[in-house]
């Protein structure tokens, strides 16, 4: 087998036929693209203004003009949750984005250059590791303001130790292999190597880590939300409608704290069970 071959592998056949008939994966892989779906097109398809005040009864049942029923204020439920769903679902895409960058990018020079460099940034993440992530990031709404943008940034912060540790032990294990030093020997370029070869070995335990990344800072940043630290009324996102539908659990009206609750939950489930996926499938592969 040429050294090419050793570095690209593939997915054995009994995974793919796995795959295929992995139902309980493409189910949460179709609730997780209609969520998406949702979120990239919730203010063209929203039936009613999000803003609009008495659209129907104050903390009105659900009805054929109002499928989730309306909040506090007869705001329609379903069009609030669409026109919030932009934020409750690509705010966390964002952490995952930022933190699986910087993680990925000390993981890597520690692994590669070892010796000093390595003992430097595992001080680094311990460091970081050491504040947990809801801590900084009212830390962060704290000194610069409410809103969305200072959490997704302290989050980003806060996850980076946790991508750069499971990372860099992939990285030390995928750089002592033989065809690494293989590679090596035949004069091939370290730029070469790390872009070629290991990057593209370590995407699937990264692909998983954002998977499960994804869902902890979806929670984080409902939280966040929720303490009314977050997006700011009259704007609507799924953690500020859960708080602010707190009375009506206790009036008998759940559904403006509810229905976001549930679609938190099944956007959470939907991308672990996807990423969990994602990591069987390397396992396999490392077979």
């Amino acid at each position: 087998m040429s050294v090419a071959q050793l570095a690209q592998g593939r997915v054995p056949a009994t995974a793919k036929r796995v795959a295929r008939k992995d139902w309980l994966f493409f189910s949460a892989l179709a609730v997780f693209g209609v969520i998406a779906l949702g979120a990239i097109l919730g203010p063209w398809i929203a039936p009613y203004d999000p803003m609009q005040l008495y659209v129907g009864p104050e903390n009105g049942v659900p009805t054929p003009a109002n499928v989730f029923g309306t909040d506090d204020l007869g705001r329609d439920i379903i069009s609030r949750m669409l026109a919030g769903a932009g934020a409750s679902v690509f705010a966390p895409l964002v952490v995952v984005a930022l933190s699986t960058a910087g993680g990925a990018l000390l993981a890597i020079c520690a692994a590669w250059f070892g010796g000093g460099v390595r003992a430097t940034i595992s001080r680094i993440v311990d460091v970081i590791f050491a504040i947990p992530g809801l801590v900084l990031a009212v830390l962060a709404v704290a000194m610069f303001g409410k809103g969305l943008v200072a959490p997704v940034i302290a989050l980003s912060v806060a996850y980076i130790p946790v991508v750069a540790r499971l990372t860099q032990t992939a990285a030390s294990r995928e750089l002592g292999r033989p065809y690494i030093a293989a590679l090596r020997v035949q004069g091939v370029s370290s730029a070469a190597i790390c872009f070629r070869h290991l990057v593209p070995a370590l995407v699937p335990v990264v692909a998983a880590q954002m998977a499960v990344g994804f869902g902890y800072a979806m929670l984080d940043l409902a939280a966040i939300s929720f303490l009314g630290l977050g997006q700011q009324p009259p704007a609507a996102d799924w953690g500020s409608m859960i708080s602010s539908g707190q009375a009506g659990i206790l009036a008998g009206a759940p559904e403006q704290s509810l229905f976001p609750a549930v679609f938190v939950v099944l956007t959470v489930l939907s991308v672990s069970i996807i990423g969990a996926r994602v990591t069987t499938w390397a396992e396999e592969k490392e077979r």
